[in-house]
């Protein structure tokens, strides 16, 4: 999960960095950290946009911080390891927001607390995986399409909550004697409504 989530916000970063050489008439801005990486990238066009930013809020995810948990921090760069996505264009939309964190408590005490967290969102949906599972239901924007686990083995813990379309997750993974977790929500829409 670690490096999985590591790439997918470099990865982001790139992508939108990348997609300005192939969209003609568009805004560009780039903003850089001290070390010259980009920090955040907002590409504005006729048909849509894409802003990737690593300052995510907590807020945004509107789940509470485990108490006595630290940010996770990049290797790379030292800073947190969090993102804030959003797509929009030709009638969709995708919001991600992701910040991951770490405690020295046991994954056992943090999958109990975001169960009660959670459950304001929702039935809660436990799931046990190897990997971050972002399920948004390949293009759907139904609120009715119910959230499933992707195979049951693996010892990271997953909790879910919420519709494809609009999903509140908590992904939790052991780390030594303690764990490494991710707030994650994610938001989908069609042409009519607003992220």
């Amino acid at each position: 999960m670690r490096n999985r989530f590591y790439s997918c916000s470099r990865f982001a970063l790139s992508l939108a960095t990348a997609t300005t050489l192939l969209l003609p008439a568009c805004s560009v801005n780039v903003k850089k950290e001290k070390d010259g990486q980009d920090k955040q990238v907002d590409i504005n066009t006729p048909v849509g946009g894409i802003h990737v930013s690593k300052g995510a809020d907590v807020a945004d995810v509107g789940l509470a911080v485990y108490p006595g948990s630290r940010p996770k921090l990049d290797d790379a760069n030292g800073g947190d390891k969090s993102a804030n996505v959003n797509i929009s264009g030709f009638g969709y939309g995708l919001k991600v927001v992701a910040l991951q964190y770490e405690s020295d408590d046991s994954p056992a005490k943090l999958v109990a607390y975001y169960k009660d967290e959670l459950k304001k969102y929702g039935k809660v949906l436990e799931c046990h995986t190897t990997h971050l599972d972002l399920n948004t239901g390949k293009g759907s924007t139904r609120e009715s399409d119910e959230l499933t686990c992707e195979g049951e083995s693996g010892n990271n813990v997953e909790l879910k909550v919420g519709t494809k379309a609009n999903q509140h997750i908590v992904a939790v993974e052991p780390e030594g004697k303690g764990s490494n977790f991710s707030l994650v929500y994610v938001r989908t829409h069609g042409k009519d409504a607003d992220i």
